[in-house]
């Protein structure tokens, strides 16, 4: 079983001892990965929820003036450009640019030669909000890593990459649903 650091076993490696006492043919292996990832991103999510509250954000906001900032001047996409880069649908661009736009973070403007494009652009003070949260945020998510050494980092950052890939192709394989309820239908796994 893998201990923390404090010498205490997680949440992940409990759960992986009960599967193994229950179920001991069955790999419940990738939990090890897995769990453990989607109790981090949780974690995460939490961290960074608190930090943009700080400024009257959501992470969804911020997404999108970050996006609006690092386009460099005039700091202005459409609702297109920017469902492309945050990969979400232009109709959740939409809400979110409505949302801001009330804030007097962006403001929508019509192109000068084809009126049918409409851009969100930063305001001034979208632009100044832009910039202090995200000085924010990279202080909090450097703190959030903390425990890791540079090589590390590099080293996580490049396996979150294949994972990526992995799921990725996972995405192109999906499972075969006419096994897995034939599967059910079947007397379960059995302690041996």
């Amino acid at each position: 079983m893998t201990r923390r650091a404090s010498g205490r076993p997680d949440a992940v490696d409990l759960i992986l001892e009960q599967w193994k006492r229950e179920l001991p043919a069955l790999d419940a292996s990738p939990m090890e990965v897995l769990g453990r990832l989607h109790r981090s991103f949780l974690r995460y999510q939490g961290l960074l929820s608190d930090l943009f509250e700080c400024f009257d954000l959501n992470m969804a906001a911020f997404d999108v003036l970050a996006a609006l900032r690092r386009s460099g001047p005039p700091y202005r996409q459409t609702a297109g450009q920017l469902a492309d880069i945050a990969l979400v649908t232009t109709g959740g661009i939409t809400l979110r640019l409505d949302r801001l736009e009330k804030a007097g973070l962006v403001t929508r403007e019509r192109d000068g030669v084809d009126r049918r494009i409409v851009y969100a652009r930063l305001t001034e003070r979208g632009t100044e909000i832009a910039d202090v949260v995200a000085v924010a945020h990279f202080a909090n998510e450097e703190r959030m890593l903390a425990e890791l050494s540079e090589v590390e980092r590099r080293r996580l950052g490049l396996l979150l990459g294949k994972l990526e890939r992995s799921l990725e192709t996972a995405e192109q394989t999906p499972p075969d649903r006419a096994a897995l309820a034939a599967s059910i239908r079947r007397d379960p796994p059995h302690n041996p």
